[in-house]
């Protein structure tokens, strides 16, 4: 053995002791017999191999268990996976070896640490299906991300003789993903170390300006927090407060986020220290404790009244607890004070972790279910492989949140800028699929809204509504997104079928074949992307009969068919003379159903009926009620598969006089409400319906109905039952629409 070999083993031999005795309070003996038998399996795994810095590489997975468990705080199976975490990547050793050796759970903890390591190993960069690998792994083992977190963290701290480019590379990947995920997680000061030595490398020579003026204003103002402190104690003291206080300054980090988001110079971050009172207290205490302690402070020192956080009435998503409010100190200064018990200080500093010493308290467990299960949902939505997938991760896993409350009183979390619908979603999807409208705080507003913390939201639901695209456009959360997307598919999936029949119907007619070869001359065509698109334009109506007959006309050898066929075909039905026409509908007027109502309708193209033809009515997808003779081409597809959807019609006389009246209908939108309007309306006293529009506005709508009733009776009944329909908020007369 060489003397640099002997040197190596005793400084290996003393980093392990060190690591022994640190955990001697937490651990028995079968605990340390795990621990020595997974050292000395990495030793052998890693002999010989030495880091960058001249240390054998034994000495990093050493710190990195070091780090898990006394920082973070973890127990010996995940001291024993610390110290082996890179044993299968870099040695002959498998994960069955290790199953063998140890147990099934080192050895999954092991797997997906390695998993990790591949794709965001310290030479490649972090890609998106990098990404997604990443979370499952975590959703898997929470404990995985905590051991890969102390990893990342040795590797910040021992990275100064590494090029500069990687550098770079390694402490933005940090400052993107592994800082956020010790904040999610609770772990303050793992966040706060990462963030400032990523600072260091992404913005060196901000961060040693920053640095140099607070060691300048640290040794200035020393006295200046001394006194202040001083003042506390002795207030607390006199009330009898069991405490402690700890003195702390703004991480350069935070002073420096500061800066770029108020665009304010280093002299305009006002409480750039501060200080945190640590109250000895039992559990069913602490928050009586806690607000003692403001109150002592706050009659002392002036309160910034805009400034007071409380985070024990409603706890971060991470388990955090405190209340924070700053304080106008001695001379003018502006202090930060924190005010937390024993217990929240632990797990405002070790995260999670510190939860699984306080089994009483299940809210932190609790809270991390949530984040776990927020993170498959998100993983699940099979559309999660766009370019803005990334950018919903951070929303959706990492943003600020807000707390908003059911009707019933229960507190939720959503990210911050989650809207009215979100929540509606988060209550649970069907929900959420069937949101016709939502109150906050009493008051009905667009679903749009965004919400704020202490927002109180009901959520209005509807049978008949379904998920709509335009949702999309407003919806901030993973699980709401995933579950329209879904939603819509079905129906697009729906309407491609019907589409495709009734492609294929129409082709027939106009003497085409429906092969593959003209579907894909029709794609090009009408410049779509492949047939699917075709067929789905064709169901919603926007490709109709006149588009296709053009098409027809362009297709050569079809031009002289059509000269033919425009002459003998019901087309020619449009031709007739105008003023006969304005008679015949002068005294005609179609009516629907068994019950025979007025209803908005339009008259089909394909084949164009006539007042006094025999006629039934095709509710469509996109363009409402369409109204086909009973021989029209498309009658046996229609009727036969999709029977739900049509409506028995004929002609009725006109009869009576009556007077114009003009409704003003508002309320939620919905599927259907045009329908039951026109349904209830029709109802009563035979009313006709002139007109009617409606028109909407993020989930709110506006009707305009011009009505002919016979008596003010008539009138009355009808306002009064239009307003008993669902979602109607209100019925007024007007003279005139503007």
């Amino acid at each position: 053995m060489t003397a640099n070999d002997d040197k190596d083993r005793k400084l290996v031999e003393g980093i392990f002791n060190e690591l022994l005795n640190s955990i001697e309070y937490k651990t028995d003996a079968s605990d340390q017999k795990l621990i020595q038998r997974a050292f000395s399996l990495a030793k052998d795994a890693h002999k010989g191999v030495h880091r960058k810095s001249g240390e054998p590489y034994i000495t990093h997975p050493l710190a990195v268990a070091q780090i898990v468990a006394t920082e973070i705080g973890l127990g010996p199976t995940s001291i024993a996976t610390a110290l082996m975490h890179d044993v299968v990547e870099d040695s002959d050793y498998t994960l069955v070896d290790i199953e063998n050796m140890f147990n099934p759970s080192i050895a999954r903890l092991i797997d997906g640490l390695t998993k990790i390591s591949g794709v965001v190993g310290m030479e490649s960069s972090m890609q998106l299906e990098n990404y997604r690998k990443m979370l499952l792994t975590i959703s898997d083992d929470v404990r995985v991300i905590l051991i890969k977190l102390a990893d990342r963290l040795h590797n910040m701290r021992t990275m100064s003789g590494m090029p500069a480019h990687k550098q770079l590379k390694i402490a933005s990947e940090t400052l993107f993903i592994y800082a956020p995920l010790a904040h999610r997680l609770g772990l303050f000061s793992i966040k706060t170390e990462l963030e400032d030595i990523s600072l260091k490398y992404t913005e060196p020579e901000v961060f040693e300006e920053i640095k140099d003026h607070m060691e300048t204003l640290q040794r200035k103002d020393f006295e200046y927090l001394n006194k202040f402190e001083r003042k506390v104690s002795e207030e607390l003291s006199y009330a009898n407060l069991n405490f402690e206080i700890k003195k702390r300054t703004k991480s350069i980090y935070s002073i420096r986020r500061k800066m770029k988001n108020q665009k304010v110079r280093f002299e305009e971050v006002y409480d750039k220290y501060a200080i945190r009172i640590i109250l000895e207290a039992d559990k069913e205490r602490e928050k009586a404790i806690c607000w003692q302690a403001y109150s002592i402070v706050t009659e002392n020192f002036n309160p910034n009244p805009a400034r007071l956080r409380d985070w024990i009435s409603a706890p971060k998503s991470n388990g955090y607890e405190s209340l924070h409010t700053t304080v106008m100190g001695p001379e003018g200064h502006w202090v930060e004070v924190q005010i937390r018990t024993r217990r929240m200080d632990d797990i405002a500093e070790n995260g999670f972790a510190a939860h699984w010493k306080y089994k009483e308290d299940s809210s932190g467990s609790n809270q991390l279910d949530r984040w776990l299960l927020r993170i498959r949902e998100f993983l699940d939505d099979p559309e999660n492989d766009s370019e803005d997938f990334i950018d919903n991760f951070k929303m959706n896993l990492f943003s600020s949140e807000i707390f908003v409350f059911t009707p019933k009183g229960e507190m939720l979390t959503l990210p911050k800028g989650a809207t009215a619908l979100d929540f509606a979603f988060d209550i649970h999807t069907e929900v959420g699929a069937h949101c016709l409208g939502t109150k906050v705080n009493g008051k009905l507003i667009p679903l749009s809204t965004p919400l704020k913390s202490g927002d109180q939201i009901e959520v209005l639901t509807s049978v008949k509504q379904e998920p709509k695209e335009d949702w999309l456009s407003f919806v901030k959360t993973g699980k709401a997104k995933q579950r329209i997307k879904q939603s819509l598919k079905k129906e697009k999936q729906l309407i491609i079928g019907q589409g495709q029949f009734i492609l294929e119907r129409k082709l027939k007619v106009l003497k085409l074949k429906a092969t593959h070869s003209n579907k894909h001359k029709l794609v090009n065509f009408f410049g779509l992307k492949n047939p699917e698109e075709l067929y789905y334009k064709v169901g919603l109506g926007v490709i109709d009969n006149g588009k296709l007959r053009e098409y027809a006309r362009e297709t050569s050898g079809l031009v002289n068919y059509f000269k033919q066929r425009i002459v003998k075909s019901n087309y020619a039905k449009t031709k007739l003379d105008e003023k006969s026409a304005k008679l015949a509908t002068d005294h005609l007027m179609l009516v629907f159903d068994t019950d025979e109502h007025e209803m908005d309708y339009t008259l089909a193209k394909c084949c164009n009926p006539l007042p006094g033809d025999r006629v039934f009515g095709f509710v469509t997808t996109a363009d409402g009620l369409k109204v086909h003779r009973d021989d029209c081409p498309n009658a046996v597809l229609l009727q036969s598969r999709f029977a739900n959807r049509t409506l028995k019609a004929k002609w009725v006389d006109k009869k009576g006089a009556f007077s114009t009246i003009n409704l003003l209908i508002k309320g939620m939108d919905r599927i259907g409400i045009v329908n039951d309007v026109t349904k209830v309306v029709s109802n009563e006293l035979s009313i006709n319906i002139k007109a009617i529009a409606f028109s909407v506005d993020d989930g709110l709508f506006t009707g305009k109905l011009t009505i002919e009733v016979a008596d003010k009776l008539g009138l009355t009944d009808t306002i009064n039952n239009i307003k008993n329909l669902e979602g109607i908020s209100s019925v007024s007369r007007v003279g005139k629409f503007n």
